[in-house]
């Protein structure tokens, strides 16, 4: 079973974020004694619809703080007290609170805040005053933290690179896909038509216009596609659609998550990332370990953050990003070939047991914390 250690999330992280519980279940799993204290707050919650005044989140913010402060001095003792994603609230506070105990402060930051808004979504100048105050809260967080989370060694390079943060602070954790959600299942009967299946965000990463562009070169290959979501790029990409006058998409709007396996079992292939953006060559996204999950064959985009854990033909198959011919080429290879399409489905099944499961993520990272937990200097 190995040795226990101490695990305690405290602040106001989302708790039906995937990623926050693939990480807290896998804990649990790999035998840590994992503690849990947990803030609602106006803007983790998922059925808040309408715009939050500023009054009303630093009210709530404050009223967030000397909960947090209670909680903790409710703790006895810990080995790591992690801040959970988004917590870049979170951080300074328990910072100082952790200055009362020996414990270690792990952050996980999971992707920059700055990055996603500034260069990836373009949604604030990059000179201006807020993208400032955006990349020096990335960087303070990551400084008062002993340890921070994210998602692959190229997130590490850019963070080591942007924020001038000691790369001996940071751990790998994969995304990995919730197991207990998406499994593989028997199919009763093959589709009329090829089925290409996307999920997700439409944000600039994502690469849905290329998507779309590559969908009108085969509209005369029998082929679907069903692109499920919503997002900053939805109006736009609609109009690209309509402009390109396809016939061979669905739209779908975002569904719980409880309902994607559902969709995706019906597809004959599932498509990851093909943005442009650097962002998109630091990640691999969720959908992708969920489509490996459920043991459908992936095409996603050659990435560098891509071959650090996945090979081209044998886990699924790598396209050359922001690129629809080849996105065709790569779909149209799958469709006219069964075989090579069970074989990465079976590979890209197995490689998620064994490295992306919430038993996997959980197995490696509570080996890392307990390899740290008598270090001192971090």
């Amino acid at each position: 079973m190995g040795k226990r250690i101490k695990v305690v999330y405290l602040g106001t992280w989302e708790k039906k974020y995937s990623r926050n519980r693939i990480i807290i279940n896998g804990l649990k799993r790999a035998n840590a004694d994992v503690e849990l204290f947990h803030i609602e707050t106006v803007w983790n919650k998922k059925t808040h619809k309408t715009k939050l005044s500023k009054i009303r989140i630093i009210l709530d913010l404050i009223k967030s703080y000397f909960l947090m402060i209670y909680y903790f001095f409710k703790i006895r003792t810990y080995d790591y007290i992690v801040i959970g994603y988004p917590g870049w609230f979170d951080v300074p506070l328990t910072w100082l609170l952790n200055k009362f105990r020996p414990g270690k402060l792990v952050f996980d930051s999971y992707f920059s805040i700055y990055d996603s808004i500034v260069n990836d979504r373009k949604s604030v100048r990059a000179k201006s005053l807020y993208a400032r105050l955006l990349f020096f809260t990335d960087k303070i967080c990551c400084r008062l933290a002993d340890i921070i989370l994210l998602d692959t060694d190229e997130h590490i390079n850019y963070f080591v690179n942007t924020f001038k943060i000691r790369k001996n602070k940071f751990i790998r954790v994969f995304i990995g896909a919730d197991d207990k959600i998406f499994y593989p299942k028997k199919r009763k009967k093959k589709n009329k038509r090829f089925k290409v299946i996307f999920h997700g965000k439409f944000i600039p990463l994502q690469g849905l216009s290329y998507i779309i562009e590559a969908a009108k070169l085969l509209e005369k290959q029998d082929i679907e596609f069903e692109i499920i979501g919503d997002g900053q790029l939805k109006e736009d990409i609609v109009k690209l659609s309509k402009k390109l006058n396809t016939n061979n998409i669905h739209f779908t709007d975002f569904v719980p998550v409880t309902e994607l396996p559902g969709l995706l079992f019906k597809a004959d292939v599932g498509l990851g990332i093909f943005g442009d953006t650097e962002k998109a060559k630091r990640v691999i996204p969720n959908k992708a370990f969920e489509i490996l999950a459920m043991k459908l064959p992936l095409i996603t985009g050659d990435s560098p953050a891509a071959r650090e854990v996945l090979e081209n033909k044998k886990h699924c198959i790598l396209c050359k990003m922001a690129d629809p011919d080849a996105l065709a080429k790569s779909i149209l290879l799958l469709k006219n070939n069964p075989l090579l399409r069970k074989k990465i489905s079976i590979n890209g099944h197995r490689l998620f047991r064994e490295r992306f499961s919430v038993n996997a993520i959980g197995r490696d990272l509570k080996k890392t914390l307990v390899c740290l937990c008598n270090k001192k200097d971090l």
